[in-house]
């Protein structure tokens, strides 16, 4: 599968095949996207907690957020935990040589000494300001965009959850202090169809973008949605005609009767 189809096939698989297992080498492919993500000061201060439901401790499971999850956190045979360690930012100096060291940052002679005097004591000085919410979170945030491509290339389907008390759950799963819970993803085989129902209706293009100034909209070109859609990047809006029936099915076959659709 070319990645430009994952992009265009991705969607929130909430229904998923609750008997088949996840290999835990296309887990670890989606683990290896998330390292390689771009990071700001080379942090890497995106870390993951891996939970298998046949495998993990019964404790931990119970630590789930399944008021939130719901039969989605139920169903799924992986579910992983993404979080924020703070105390990366601690060793903002060590992680910005490296970026010299290996060319990505300055350059000439006078490199090393420009970040021993600038950007070293200029962290240094932020001390917890950088490990407040914020740029941090963006950063996770691509890489687990990057896990959740990665998790369409494999063939599986994924959705993100957030929980209405996420410091409960970080305690619960035993993540240390210095930690900020992000959200959970349930990881499986797709029970449903890749187009989930179709195009999920979102705002229009002209109110989200802006070129050049705020009250002017990004000009949207006509001729490039219909490349996107002939590419497969956008498809058709939902719902799609057979989608109610799919959802009847899926309910009845997962015995998820009477469960809201949370």
């Amino acid at each position: 599968m070319e990645l430009r189809q994952a992009i265009g096939n991705r969607r929130s698989i909430r229904f998923l095949l609750p008997h088949k297992p996840v290999e835990r080498e296309k887990i670890q492919c989606m683990l290896e996207a998330a390292r390689i993500a771009s990071h700001w000061g080379n942090m890497n201060s995106l870390r993951a907690l891996v939970i298998e439901r046949d495998q993990a401790p019964q404790d931990v499971l119970d630590a789930l957020p399944s008021p939130v999850g719901g039969y989605q956190i139920r169903l799924a045979p992986v579910v992983i935990a993404w979080y924020i360690e703070t105390e990366a930012t601690d060793h903002a100096g060590e992680r910005l040589r490296q970026l010299v060291d290996c060319g990505a940052v300055g350059y000439g002679d006078k490199k090393r000494d420009e970040l021993e005097n600038t950007l070293v004591p200029m962290f240094a000085q932020m001390g917890d300001v950088v490990k407040q919410p914020g740029l941090g979170e963006i950063d996770c945030g691509q890489g687990i965009a990057q896990a959740t491509l990665m998790a369409f290339e494999l063939g599986l389907g994924t959705c993100c959850l957030g929980t209405g008390n996420p410091e409960a759950v970080r305690q619960k799963l035993g993540l240390p202090d210095t930690c900020r819970l992000l959200v959970t993803q349930t990881v499986g085989y797709p029970a449903e169809t890749p187009e989930a129902g179709g195009q999920r209706p979102r705002r229009p293009f002209e109110e989200l973008f802006q070129l050049n100034g705020y009250d002017n909209p990004f000009p949207r070109d006509a001729a490039v949605v219909e490349q996107l859609e002939r590419d497969g990047l956008i498809q058709q809006p939902a719902p799609l005609p057979w989608r109610e029936t799919e959802l009847l099915y899926l309910r009845r076959a997962l015995d998820l009767t009477g469960q809201g659709l949370l």
